[in-house]
């Protein structure tokens, strides 16, 4: 009985010290090449150390454009699709991702060459909310 009460004592301060480390990874291609007015799937794959659903993950993609402007909206998925419905990617992305596949993919058709720049893809799958983003770098060639 001694050796459970000591056992049960020593419990309580190591594990409240024990943390589980909580994270998810992101995988993208570092650059790509479109040819002007072609389509090109924005490959973005994560893992996480917990269980995905679609409830769970919300995917974000954004734009920077060489200038280093302000970063721009593309799309956004949590349970569906959220296409944007203006600004220069407007008719030109479409999802091609599958969250329980932990896939968070999409396409830009019909690329132009303002669409030169740095495609990041964030995905959340609460509470694994922590890691890098994936980032690919596009260039539009004729």
């Amino acid at each position: 009985m001694y050796q459970l009460w000591i056992l049960l004592l020593l419990g309580g301060f190591v594990g409240p010290g024990v943390r589980r480390v909580s994270g998810i990874n992101i995988y993208t291609s570092n650059e790509l090449d479109v040819v002007n007015g072609t389509s090109v799937r924005l490959k973005c794959t994560f893992t996480s150390t917990h269980p995905v659903s679609l409830q769970s993950v919300s995917v974000s993609w954004n734009f920077r454009p060489l200038n280093s402007g302000q970063d721009e909206s593309v799309f956004y998925f949590q349970e569906v699709e959220y296409p944007p419905k203006q600004g220069r990617f407007q008719g030109h992305v479409e999802w091609s991702g599958d969250v329980l596949k932990r896939d968070a993919s999409i396409t830009l058709k019909n690329v132009p060459p303002t669409f030169n720049g740095t495609y990041i893809c964030q995905v959340r799958n609460p509470p694994d909310v922590h890691g890098s983003n994936g980032e690919t770098m596009l260039r539009v060639v004729n």
